[in-house]
Order: structure tokens, then C-alpha cells, then sequence
């Protein structure tokens, strides 16, 4: 079963399961009594635990079984260190340096690597990520986006600067083949207004910086890889 890790502890403590073991009578004798199994939850609490969920979609999800959640152990790792502010300063610079390299750019990618919502750390900095699929967030049939950036902030993960998706471009070269990235941003506008994520990708040989669609209800699915930012301690 896939988990749901730190913030869901309490959760997963306290009540247990939401089903219960305790049979028919012990279910009848609640209704005629008008009382819940857990009367001790105040409203806020279970507005808490709703809220925990990602709210009543995600409440139905893990009605359904599409979402688990459970305490585990596991604890992020840093996957890659990526450098900013390497002295490029400009989309034009980045296109340089990308193109001199053999590197690919799909025309999403190019478009809003022009924008102004694009901007590069003013001074030289490293920032650690950590590469995860939509699944092993909780969503096992994938999710929406703004569910997967809610969850990965409830497990202290942090968006990346969109500098991340051209420079881990250049700095992840033997990436393997038919490997897809997502980089966890704040979407940027195209031209035609449409938000877009970058990507990274190998395609047989060839390197591309790719983007990809950035809506808050466009469905991730749940083998689709993100990076986010694993904050320093």
C-alpha cells in the first residue's frame, strides 16, 4: 500500500480506521442514539482532517481507495543538487547555452522561458530536489495539480524557482532514456495565456527541455514524475 507520510501521523493515531470492526448492533445502537462512533471530534477537527484529505475530493478519493493514508517511516532524500545563478541571466542565454549543447527546446518550452514570470536567482546559490511520482504522494490514480503541489507542501516540500527546469536541463545530462520530469512551479502564461510547467526529457539520444500543461485541475497521472524543492534544515 502506498503511504501518505509526516503530518498524517495524528490522523492515522487517534481515530484509526474509518471502518470499524465491531459489527451490526454496535452500528444500530449509534444510529438510535444519535451518536457517532468518534463524538469526542469537534467540528474544527473534522474540518481538519477534511482539510488534511485536500478536501471533499480527496475525502471521496480515499473513500474509493484511490488515496492511502497511513503512517510510515519514510523520510525524502536529496535526489539532485542543481546550481542558479550561474551567470545567465536572460531566456536568449539560456537558449545559447541550451542549443550549444545539443539540447533540445519544444516551442511551450521556448515560449515561456521569454516571459517575465521567468526569472534566474540574482547571486549563486544551490537548491537540493527530490524526485517523486504523483503515486508515491497518495494519489494512486493520479491527481489534479493543485492537489499534488497542496500535498507535497503538507509534506514540506517547496515549488521550484523556475530557474530549476532550464538549469536541471543542463546539469542533468545522463539522465536515462524515455524519462520524463515534471518540474513542480508556479505555471507561467504563455503567449495564448495558457499555463505551462517545463519538463525535462530523454528521448532516445536527444535532450529536450520540454513544458507541459499547468492548470489547477489538469490530471497528473500517477506514474508522472515531479521535482520539488527538499528545503535545507
Amino acid at each position: 500500500m502506498l503511504s501518505v507520510f509526516s503530518g498524517y501521523d495524528c490522523f492515522v493515531g487517534r481515530i484509526g480506521p474509518i471502518t470499524s470492526g465491531r459489527g451490526k448492533n454496535s452500528a444500530n445502537s449509534r444510529k438510535r442514539s444519535g451518536k457517532m462512533k468518534y463524538g469526542e471530534l469537534n467540528l474544527g477537527q473534522v474540518e481538519a482532517v477534511v482539510n488534511k484529505l485536500g478536501g471533499m475530493e480527496g475525502v471521496r478519493m480515499f473513500l474509493a481507495g484511490e488515496l492511502v493514508v497511513k503512517e510510515a517511516e519514510r523520510k525524502f532524500s536529496t535526489w539532485k543538487t542543481v546550481k542558479l545563478g550561474t551567470g545567465l541571466k536572460s531566456a536568449d542565454d539560456f537558449r545559447r547555452t541550451l542549443n550549444a549543447g545539443g539540447i533540445k527546446i519544444s516551442d511551450w518550452a521556448n515560449d515561456i522561458l521569454g516571459k517575465p514570470a521567468f526569472s534566474v536567482a540574482a547571486e549563486a546559490t544551490e537548491v537540493d530536489l527530490i524526485k517523486v511520482t504523483v503515486a508515491e504522494l497518495g494519489f494512486k490514480k493520479g491527481a489534479r495539480r493543485d492537489q499534488i503541489y497542496e500535498r507535497a507542501k503538507e509534506l514540506g516540500l517547496q515549488l521550484c524557482p523556475p530557474e530549476v527546469g532550464p538549469q536541471l536541463r543542463l546539469q542533468y545530462q545522463d539522465q536515462p532514456n524515455n524519462e520524463w520530469i515534471l518540474v513542480g512551479m508556479e505555471p507561467i502564461a504563455g503567449s495564448g495565456g495558457n499555463l505551462r510547467v517545463f519538463s525535462v526529457e530523454r528521448d532516445g539520444s536527444e535532450l529536450w527541455l520540454s513544458g507541459d500543461w499547468g492548470y489547477p485541475d489538469g490530471v497528473w497521472g500517477p506514474d508522472d514524475r515531479l521535482a520539488f524543492v527538499f528545503p535545507r534544515k
